[in-house]
């Protein structure tokens, strides 16, 4: 079995609006959120294997604050542009292309992307927020193989949600 979590960037700071939208940093709520998301999924007792994001400034931020969390070694994140206002297909693409060693991985990036693999994968939401989390299992052993046919949602979560 093969464990996604899709992990939105936490909220970002719109302080200088000419700031190139790649080096947005997170805003103070960003900053609170991103370390309770964290904390929700240890007590999920949900470990990543492999952490992969965007290498866009909000998404490599909130990829670090969730790997001290959970004692994951910050030098193991691969952040890759590729990930960076990325489309369903090729979000899959860079899932599918993970080792197979990989049993649960953590991809840190942005919507549309994540809203569309969402849907793409069968699950209907309205908006995956900032900070949001989005789990699914796959009855799959390869990356590779993974497709609507065999997801099933684990969990869903977001700051405002009531635990």
């Amino acid at each position: 079995m093969k464990k996604l979590v899709l992990i939105r960037h936490a909220k970002s700071s719109w302080d200088n609006p000419y700031l190139d939208d790649h080096k947005r940093p997170l805003a103070e709520r960003g900053l609170r959120d991103a370390p309770r998301m964290a904390q929700r999924l240890k007590r999920r007792f949900i470990q990543p294997d492999a952490m992969i994001s965007s290498d866009a400034e909000r998404a490599k931020s909130t990829a670090l604050i969730t790997a001290e969390g959970l004692h994951f070694p910050k030098e193991k994140i691969h952040f890759i542009r590729d990930l960076y206002h990325a489309s369903a297909g090729e979000i899959i693409r860079v899932i599918r292309s993970c080792s197979d060693q990989i049993d649960c991985l953590f991809l840190f990036g942005h919507n549309p992307g994540f809203n569309d693999l969402v849907w793409k994968m069968g699950f209907e939401i309205d908006n995956l927020p900032t900070s949001g989390q989005f789990g699914i299992k796959f009855e799959a052993d390869f990356w590779s193989e993974i497709s609507a046919k065999n997801a099933k949602k684990w969990f869903y979560d977001y700051p405002k949600k009531e635990e």
